[in-house]
């Protein structure tokens, strides 16, 4: 499979690293705290803005005070966060021009977790207290695409999630997933699935990017 693009939307978590046990370990400590299952808490707040989250999961109480309650969680634990693989080699190949992060994560956990793993953060980025609404509604690469000053049908949003996946549809991009956190069948709403971005041959001509892979599947919004 042979793609041309014009810029990329990354998105943070499970795409260019992993925290999956911060996630894990912080909205279980949480859901103790708040009288909620573990396994529902983390479940439900995988590709997600933490603040609809919170409100889904306990509507009674103050969104933004248990906003803060997760945020402080989890920017307190980066024991196991890591750059995953192939990550640091693609970064530096692409020029900024082509790239930015849109994230389910709130700025100053962004500014963390990017901090910690040694990735050099965007200029100009898309995280959870910048939008109105989060992932799967497409505002996130909506204006993703608009920092990029590209139109979203020129990007290719690298997703992780189911809901990325559909927000990255929604908004008129082609969307890559990659097997890092979810099944096949939850990634449906990509056009194109691999293991992992190792398996991506990314190639700057001009003003272009062209990607090169062999998918594992095709997401029922492939052509």
């Amino acid at each position: 499979m042979k793609v041309s693009i014009r810029g990329i939307l990354f998105d943070m978590d499970g795409v260019l690293i992993s925290s999956l046990g911060s996630v894990e370990r912080s909205w279980a400590k949480w859901g103790e705290m708040r009288g909620v299952d573990a396994a529902t808490a983390i479940k439900t707040a995988h590709g997600k803005r933490a603040i609809e989250t919170v409100r889904f999961l306990r509507p009674d109480l103050d969104d933004l005070d248990e906003l803060k309650v997760i945020e402080d969680l989890e920017v307190a634990d980066m024991d196991d966060l890591k750059v995953l693989a192939g990550i640091e080699n693609l970064l530096e190949l692409l020029p900024q021009r082509f790239w930015t992060i849109v994230t389910s994560a709130t700025r100053r956990l962004t500014e963390a977790r990017l901090a910690h793993a040694g990735i050099a953060r965007p200029e100009h980025i898309i995280t959870a207290d910048m939008v109105t609404n989060g992932k799967p509604h497409p505002e996130p690469y909506i204006r993703g695409a608009e920092l990029l000053g590209l139109r979203p049908e020129e990007c290719l949003v690298i997703e992780d999630s189911g809901s990325g996946a559909k927000a990255g549809q929604a908004a008129g991009c082609k969307v890559l997933a990659t097997l890092f956190s979810h099944s096949v069948d939850a990634l449906a709403a990509a056009d194109w699935i691999v293991n992992s971005l190792e398996d991506v041959t990314f190639t700057v001509v001009g003003d272009t990017l062209e990607l090169e892979f062999e998918p594992v599947a095709r997401g029922v919004m492939a052509d």
